[in-house]
């Protein structure tokens, strides 16, 4: 399965659903290209394409959860308690995950006289932006690399930067975009974000942000980035 779409694959409508499956129907329109760990009490659950590409994934047995639209509900589910486990194989599969808490107590839920806990998205883990030790590999970087096209005189370039979020560290470059395979090979990514036009497999689609200079002289708090050598506009 593909890992970047499968969760978006099969879905059906939230037409007839529950009410705690209209809040993950809602949830998962909101992340459609992440799994959703959608917390019921002990476990973090899963549904359809969902649970099938995260029970292949885990090696866990997949199950059903009563119908809906006259079809058995796929579900899988991971405890709370040792979730970054189960986690951590994801986002080492190449998974992007949506974690959804239960944001009030039954008890709170029924005061508002509510049919259903109320959840909401706290975060989006993904295998370039996780800092927890348990999650990482410690044997490699995990770089986080977004690309950007450029064309010049010189040809078709890119503009490439990549950041540890673990460590800090941050480094760019202006390259041929005949040397991306290279630049691939020496990094390997833990993600990649991309405009469509790179149209490169299994990277985050991305929209290339204006002005990059200030933005990151913002982000270095400096007025300007000449210190920081000569930048061409890739």
């Amino acid at each position: 399965m593909d890992q970047a779409t499968v969760s978006a694959a099969r879905l059906p409508s939230a037409a007839g659903a529950s009410p705690a499956m209209a809040q993950w129907f809602a949830l998962k329109a909101a992340q459609p290209e992440a799994l959703l760990f959608f917390r019921m009490g002990d476990f973090y659950e899963m549904f359809f394409a969902d649970a099938e590409a995260a029970a292949e994934a885990l090696d866990i047995a997949l199950t059903y959860r009563g119908e809906h639209q006259g079809e058995r509900v796929p579900m899988c589910g991971v405890p709370a308690h040792s979730h970054e486990t189960y986690l951590a194989r994801l986002i080492r599969r190449g998974f992007r995950v949506a974690i959804a808490e239960q944001m009030e107590t039954p008890e709170e839920a029924k005061r508002r006289k509510a049919s259903a806990v109320r959840r909401e998205v706290v975060r989006l883990v993904t295998p370039g932006t996780v800092t927890e030790e348990a999650l990482l590999d410690a044997a490699r970087p995990a770089w986080l690399l977004a690309l950007v096209p450029q064309a010049d005189r010189d040809g078709d370039r890119l503009g490439a930067a990549w950041l540890d979020l673990s460590t800090g560290a941050f480094e760019t470059e202006a390259l041929a975009a005949a040397d991306l395979p290279a630049l691939l090979a020496r990094l390997e990514p833990a993600e990649v974000l991309a405009p469509p036009a790179l149209a490169l497999p299994g990277a985050v689609e991305a929209t290339p942000p204006r002005d990059g200079a200030r933005r990151l002289a913002e982000a270095w708090g400096v007025a300007t980035l000449d210190g920081f050598g000569s930048f061409s506009a890739a």
